[in-house]
């Protein structure tokens, strides 16, 4: 029997835990600043909500985890995007009735895929996404790249590029495939397998190659914009504008498609240029959809979002050498010097945590020795003393680590000493970093 973790997903905990709690800790703050809402849908749903007819995309193809339980002839898979089930919930809960649209939801959690693992790529990954849904604005589409791009910043990266496309609608698209279509029959048969799928399911997916990229036909195949009616050619001109107007920085590419059939118009990837990403270098992508939510039976409204796999973005980070910081440290440690003394030890450890205090103590009954070298480890800013006299008198011994100063106090005022001593030594590194 094998107890090890299974091929392409991992545990997480340790210092690692806090980043990704850092990490998180700044998206949700983001999300309150943009006024998302968050939604958390189920791990699994119907096949049909990820598996939708003629869908060319690989992830359906190839990488969907879809199971069928016991007694039963439902057929259900672990979710490979969050959109999807996103937008089921958005129409299946008749969100689309709020009086205020776009109504703006944001989840976060563990998505499942079957591909090969690499750097950057797992099985089981973790993604954190937006979606604006129920209105078709270039506005709502500017506000989503804003939130992201801004995110992004405020992390501290610093090489990263906005990638921008538009699909146009149903309309542009079409005479696009018809294009596109026509102009690779005479390639077929030079092209991979996913391609001649492609070829025939939705041949804009051709341009996503990344097999067939370099090949000539590729780099001259027919683009987008020349195939734009007029109102999407005006919708994209207004987002660009807007982008424009808000100094956020984009550059055009006219192959960009994204991995998924459900996009029309705007569509975007946000990028690091950063050499030590190689080619996991796709921090965010996201676009707008506009046939999504009527497949789930909603009214004919539109949406955008964007999503980000949290372990990608931990990579840039530390590509940049951008460190989110470990565990914290503690605010006291309370040290035992005999045994007798354990139990008064014991009430003040709780005492502390419940007023706020971030507090341990020693249940192994180490040494003296042994117990200073375990709050040194956990960083503690004090420690506390507890022997034979502190606990008969009703006193604790308090030392300041940073300043090695060392007093013998009332228990009853132990609380508001380490909130004065805690407020000035706060106040103290402040003056120190300005």
């Amino acid at each position: 029997m094998s107890y090890q973790i299974p091929r392409g997903t991992q545990d997480i905990y340790g210092d690692d835990g806090y980043r990704w709690q850092q990490l998180e800790k700044l998206l949700r703050h983001f999300c309150y600043l943009y006024d998302f809402d968050e939604i958390r849908t189920p791990i699994f749903e119907h096949t049909n909500v990820f598996k939708r007819e003629n869908d060319s995309s690989d992830m359906v193809n190839k990488e969907m985890y879809t199971f069928v339980p016991a007694n039963s002839n439902t057929s259900l898979t672990l979710r490979p995007e969050g959109t999807a089930g996103v937008v089921r919930s958005y129409v299946e809960n008749k969100m689309y009735s709020s009086p205020d649209l776009p109504v703006k939801l944001y989840y976060c959690g563990p998505m499942h895929r079957h591909e090969r693992p690499q750097k950057g790529r797992l099985r089981i990954f973790n993604q954190f996404g937006v979606e604006s849904l129920g209105l078709k604005s270039p506005y709502a589409d500017v506000e989503v790249m804003v939130m992201a791009y801004s995110i992004l910043k405020a992390l501290g990266l610093q090489n990263i590029t906005i990638l921008l496309n538009t699909l146009g609608d149903d309309q542009s698209r079409a005479d696009y495939r018809a294009a596109l279509k026509e102009y690779f029959a005479p390639y077929v048969d030079d092209l991979c397998a996913d391609c001649k799928r492609r070829y025939e399911q939705n041949p804009l997916r051709l341009l996503d190659c990344k097999i067939d990229h370099d090949k000539e036909c590729m780099k001259n195949a027919p683009i987008m914009a020349d195939y734009l009616n007029e109102e999407s050619r005006e919708y994209f001109e207004t987002v660009t504008s807007l982008l424009d107007e808000m100094e956020i920085p984009y550059r055009i590419d006219p192959n960009l498609v994204r991995g998924l059939d459900y996009y029309t118009h705007t569509v975007f990837e946000i990028v690091s240029e950063d050499k030590n990403m190689g080619a996991q270098a796709t921090l965010l992508a996201g676009g707008r959809y506009d046939n999504l939510i009527p497949y789930f039976g909603g009214p004919e409204q539109s949406g955008i979002g964007w999503a980000l796999g949290e372990e990608r973005l931990l990579l840039a980070l530390e590509a940049e050498g951008i460190d989110l910081g470990g565990k914290p440290a503690l605010d006291a440690y309370v040290m035992v010097l005999n045994p007798e003394a354990r139990d008064y030890a014991f009430e003040i450890l709780t005492a502390l945590r419940s007023n706020g205090f971030r507090s341990d103590m020693d249940f192994m009954q180490k040494s003296f020795k042994g117990q200073f070298k375990a709050a040194d480890r956990a960083k503690a800013r004090f420690n506390l003393l507890i022997g034979e006299d502190e606990a008969k008198d009703g006193t604790v011994t308090v030392k300041n680590k940073a300043t090695k100063e060392q007093i013998t106090i009332p228990v009853d005022e132990l609380i508001d000493y380490l909130d004065r001593a805690l407020v000035d030594e706060e106040e103290e590194e402040h003056y120190h970093h300005n």
